[in-house]
């Protein structure tokens, strides 16, 4: 079956702590996995934190590093998530069960707080939930939470395109 536009795009914002390592790392990793799947009309892809310490600014000097050195687009502008987003988001994705608890925490709704699911929950193979803070640590901690994200990547994918189709009908 053919994806046609709607009029409204699926929107997906991920969200972590400051909006400076994870989440701009999920958002440029998603936003071209949903490129190269066709669906970048379709479906519109950001990202927040859950605090507003770095409102304005880029990414970490270490996340545009990784995302670089791995073909992704590391454009970034740092900013906060507001409770009014709800309304014309259709998934949040938490990177860590913190993430998760105060987004729900915040959702003005119980069906807003059903928006809120974690990253690696895609992943049929984590046995862990959270994506690691890399922040505090070297390089390989943001290696390895972009390796998290590509993985997780994929099972968000196909349910996001199965949403977008269901819209479409």
């Amino acid at each position: 079956m053919a994806i046609m536009p709607t009029t409204t795009a699926f929107r997906v914002c991920f969200v972590c702590t400051g909006n400076i390592c994870r989440s701009p790392m999920a958002e440029s990793v998603f936003r071209a996995r949903v490129t190269e799947a066709g669906l970048g009309d379709l479906v519109r892809v950001d990202s927040a934190g859950t605090g507003g310490w770095h409102e304005g600014n880029g990414a970490d000097p270490r996340t545009v590093s990784v995302l670089e050195a791995n073909g992704y687009d590391p454009t970034h502008t740092a900013r906060q998530f507001r409770a009014e987003w709800f309304t014309r988001l259709d998934l949040v994705i938490a990177l860590d069960g913190t993430h998760l608890r105060d987004l729900r925490r915040l959702a003005p709704t119980q069906d807003d707080a059903a928006k809120v699911l974690l990253l690696r929950s895609y992943d049929p193979g984590a046995t862990d939930l959270d994506v690691p803070d890399p922040y505090y640590g070297d390089m390989q901690g943001f290696e390895d939470c972009l390796e998290m994200v590509e993985t997780a990547s994929e099972g968000l994918l196909a349910v996001v395109r199965d949403l977008v189709e269901e819209r479409a009908a």
